[in-house]
């Protein structure tokens, strides 16, 4: 995976329940785990800003619920850092589905904010994002 410029916090334990915020027929997922992550032995996997995970949906569309999809993370609560200084974090924890490995959106519009390092990591979800901060 690309590296992003950003000092990111890990900020989404395995469990987390989060935001489907594309129009994909998701509305709340939770993190299964974290795929390509890095981590110690015999700790538990945490994921960032721009990782790629797997999540199962909880609510939403009938068909979809109790499924796994791929998903990157597109906003945290959790503050990082960014190379000028600033910190941000947003006001809650989304996700975006992906619909196979190259990173193409299931959705066509991602509803609010995204971090502007998905741009670098993730081009094609940055695409239908209406807002990049």
């Amino acid at each position: 995976m690309k590296a992003i410029s950003a000092r990111t916090t890990a900020g989404c334990n395995i469990g987390t329940y989060m935001i489907a915020a594309d129009n994909s027929g998701a509305k709340v997922v939770k993190i299964v785990s974290v795929v390509r992550g890095k981590g110690t032995k015999g700790r538990q996997m945490r994921a960032k800003l721009a990782d790629w995970v797997k999540v199962s949906v909880k609510s939403g569309n009938p068909e979809m619920k109790g499924k796994v999809f791929d998903a990157v993370i597109i906003r945290q609560k959790k503050p990082f850092r960014r190379l000028t200084g600033e910190r941000i974090a947003f006001e809650d924890n989304a996700v975006a589905l992906l619909k196979d490995d190259k990173g193409n959106p299931k959705g066509t519009q991602i509803k609010g904010p995204i971090a502007k390092e998905i741009m670098e990591r993730w081009a094609q979800v940055a695409k239908i994002a209406s807002i990049v901060y």
